[in-house]
């Protein structure tokens, strides 16, 4: 028996830990951009730091995704469907589970809504 609790939790961890690194970086950038010329259009650096911004900007909302993500997968297994194909009614593989435990579709159903897309 796997402990998806235990698994979930440590994903937990792992991804506010990631959120935080990043929030830690993402403050720098922007105590960075008020010490430079804030003309970006006509100072180099200013644009480097405008692109970090946005990129460190969009890890920060994807660590955040995953952590609705990871509420997600706690409440289906509190409610004993963990594990359970959103698509199919299935079971998700445990080797899935183990790769991507918020997983909410079975690798058939997956594949099947990429070719959707």
């Amino acid at each position: 028996m796997h402990d998806h609790a235990g698994r979930l939790a440590l994903e937990r961890r792992e991804t506010l830990e990631r959120l935080a690194g990043l929030t830690e970086a993402f403050d720098e950038i922007v105590a960075a951009s008020r010490d430079t010329n804030a003309d970006d259009e006509h100072d180099p650096e200013g644009t480097t730091i405008a692109f970090e911004r946005s990129q460190v900007g969009a890890l920060v909302a994807q660590a955040r995704r995953h952590l609705s993500e990871i509420d997600a997968a706690e409440a289906r297994l509190a409610e004993g469907r963990y594990g359970v194909c959103d698509d199919c009614g299935g079971e998700i593989a445990e080797g899935r589970l183990d790769a991507r435990p918020v997983a909410r579709t079975c690798i058939e159903c997956a594949g099947r809504r990429s070719r959707r897309r």
